[in-house]
């Protein structure tokens, strides 16, 4: 399993233990990103969100975990999306909201709160501090975004707004260590899906090759996956149809609290 998020100098609060009332639930504006409030004082909250989903640039590349990402003007760095905690609203359902209404992101497979983002000095202006999370959504789910937003490959990414790379690069650590001991991985899959597409779904999320065989041998164990009884497309270089399978929930659940995924030696 990799190692656990280590403690920052900005005082990140443990992942496990941040709840809504870790942090005070006050609105601040923001665009791309930064909070424009000009007020001092008491520190203003925002939600930041890291929605992972792997995606295939084209039919020749090798499917990629991609983070979605967005900028008003060309000349900013992308940022997670995110902005101000509605008064009304939890913090979990002001990140479904943002992503809805200003990403068009609608299928969330799964949403979990991260962590707290809490230095002094995080953004420029107001002190704000940033309640994150942790959003994955699937293969086949509709990803219409707007002209402002895109999916960007997480092994490549470019110079982001504040410290936005330090939580994209939580989240990873996080889904890489779920998909050890749970079954975080239906988020990600389509409905139905061969072995093979499965496989390469873990490869992309871990970023290292993972067996066919022994992933269905180990999820098939846990009872994480099952067999449809149905079959797919043949592939391009022929052969029989790929038989498919579907997870058996669509919820999280810990599978085997002491699994670890290890890269081949």
């Amino acid at each position: 399993m990799p190692a656990p998020i280590p403690a920052s100098s900005d005082g990140a609060a443990s992942p496990e233990s941040v709840t809504q009332e870790s942090v005070t639930q006050e609105a601040v504006t923001h665009d791309a990103g930064r909070p424009t409030s000009e007020s001092a004082g008491t520190a203003g909250v925002e939600v930041l969100s890291a929605v992972f989903q792997v995606r295939r640039p084209t039919p020749d590349v090798e499917p990629q975990l991609c983070v979605l990402l967005w900028r008003q003007h060309d000349d900013e760095p992308f940022a997670l999306p995110g902005g101000e905690v509605a008064g009304d609203e939890s913090l979990s359902e002001t990140a479904r909201r943002q992503l809805a209404d200003t990403m068009d992101i609608r299928k969330v497979a799964h949403l979990e709160q991260l962590s707290v983002f809490s230095a002094p000095h995080r953004t420029p202006g107001r002190r704000t501090i940033a309640s994150t999370y942790l959003g994955l959504v699937p293969t086949d789910a509709p990803a219409r975004l707007p002209d402002t937003a895109a999916w960007e490959p997480v092994d490549s990414l470019g110079v982001l707004a504040h410290d936005h790379a330090d939580i994209i690069a939580a989240a990873r650590r996080r889904l890489a260590g779920k998909l050890s001991y749970t079954n975080i991985a239906f988020a990600l899959a389509p409905s139905r899906f061969p072995m093979s597409e499965l496989s390469e779904i873990y490869c992309a999320a871990l970023g290292y090759p993972v067996d066919t065989t022994n992933l269905l041998r180990i999820l098939s164990r846990r009872g994480v996956v099952v067999a449809t009884g149905t079959v797919g497309k043949t592939g391009r270089s022929g052969g029989r149809p790929p038989a498919l399978y579907a997870f058996a929930d669509n919820e999280l659940r810990v599978t085997d609290e002491f699994a670890t995924l290890k890269p081949p030696p």
